[in-house]
C-alpha cells in the first residue's frame, strides 16, 4: 500500500511540475495561458519521463526527443479537440500557420517542442534522482 502510495505522489508531483511549466511557456510567450495547459503539461511531462522507463537508459537523448515532439504534438491534439473543437473554448488556433492539423497542431511547434523537450527530458530525470531516490540519470546523445 505504501508503494502504491508513494508512486501516487510521485506522479502528482511531476503532473504538477510539468503542468506550471508547461502553462509558464505559454505565458512567457503569448502573455496568457489556459488551465487545460496545465493538464496537457502534466500529461506531457509524466510521459515523457515514462520513455526511460519504457527503453531503458540506452535510448539515445536525439530519439528521446523525437518521440517527445509526438507526445506533445498528440496531446496538444487531442487537448485541442477537447477544449477548441468540443468545448469551444477557443483557447487556441493555429489555422492560419502552415502544415496544420485542423487549427490545433503544426509542424511549426512540433519542431519547437522537439528543441524544447531535452530540458523536459533532464529535469523528470534528475527530479527522479534527487527528489525520488530513483536511478542517477546517464545520457549518450545519439
Amino acid at each position: 500500500m505504501l508503494v502504491r502510495y508513494n508512486s501516487f505522489l510521485k506522479y502528482i508531483m511531476l503532473f504538477f511540475t510539468g503542468g506550471f511549466i508547461y502553462g509558464g511557456i505559454e505565458i512567457a510567450f503569448r502573455g496568457y495561458s489556459h488551465v487545460s495547459m496545465l493538464v496537457a503539461g502534466g500529461i506531457c511531462f509524466i510521459l515523457i519521463g515514462l520513455i526511460n522507463e519504457v527503453y531503458t537508459w540506452e535510448i539515445a537523448l536525439v530519439s528521446q526527443m523525437v518521440i517527445s515532439s509526438f507526445v506533445i504534438t498528440a496531446i496538444e491534439f487531442i487537448s485541442g479537440l477537447i477544449v477548441n473543437v468540443w468545448l469551444k473554448l477557443d483557447v487556441w488556433d493555429y489555422s492560419d500557420l502552415p502544415y496544420n492539423l485542423m487549427g490545433q497542431v503544426c509542424i511549426l511547434f512540433s519542431v519547437i517542442w522537439f528543441f524544447l523537450s531535452p530540458l523536459a527530458i533532464i529535469l523528470d530525470d534528475y527530479l527522479r534522482y534527487y527528489l525520488l531516490g530513483e536511478e542517477k540519470p546517464r545520457y549518450k546523445i545519439f
